[in-house]
């Protein structure tokens, strides 16, 4: 069984925000799965269903972002899941707008929501999926960034990453993490 979550801020303030691009993909994999990801279980809201024969848990944590560890870590522990088998999903602003770059482990890289993951896992031995969201424009606080909304170009550009995301998950949940980088890394994507 794998775990695959997606990391952003609950509440509608926060829907369609750069730093909520982690829910947005869960969405996507959820629809293309056909997985119902209302349950409000292990401080998220989650759901339960298979890709491509594997189970698989969608998960959007409730907890907001810094502290994403703690629902992840309280999923990992009750299904018994290893960190190996977590997948996690977020933005990426050194990354252009819906540009993917999928690792098999690594540092936290500045992003505070990872962080807390590792220090909930103990490790940094977990998978990830880092969605491009553009650079912060010169002048903008970058709270103020991550927290802003995606012009009608960029969406149209997100629709083709959840597919790429979809797709990329379908391979990681089968092992082949090798086989998602070949495919999806450093994919550029044309914004009108």
């Amino acid at each position: 069984m794998y775990i695959i979550a997606g990391l952003g801020n609950p509440t509608k303030t926060y829907e369609g925000t750069r730093h909520n691009i982690g829910f947005d993909m869960i969405d996507a994999i959820a629809d293309k799965y056909n997985i119902d990801v209302t349950t409000k279980k292990h401080k998220a809201l989650t759901g339960k269903g298979r890709i491509d024969g594997v189970p698989v848990i969608l998960a959007k944590p409730q907890t907001y972002m810094n502290l994403s560890g703690e629902s992840i870590r309280d999923i990992a522990d009750f299904y018994k899941i290893p960190a190996e088998n977590i997948i996690i999903i977020y933005d990426d602003i050194s990354l252009e707008v819906g540009q993917l770059r999928i690792r098999k482990k690594g540092s936290a890289g500045g992003h505070n929501g990872i962080k807390n993951i590792i220090a909930h896992l103990g490790t940094q031995e977990f998978p990830r999926i880092k969605v491009g969201i553009g650079s912060k424009p010169e002048g903008w606080d970058l709270a103020d960034y991550v927290l802003s909304k995606y012009s009608k170009a960029e969406r149209e550009c997100l629709r083709d990453a959840q597919q790429d995301v979809a797709g990329a998950a379908a391979l990681m949940v089968h092992d082949d993490v090798d086989g998602a980088m070949n495919q999806y890394n450093g994919k550029k994507r044309d914004i009108g």
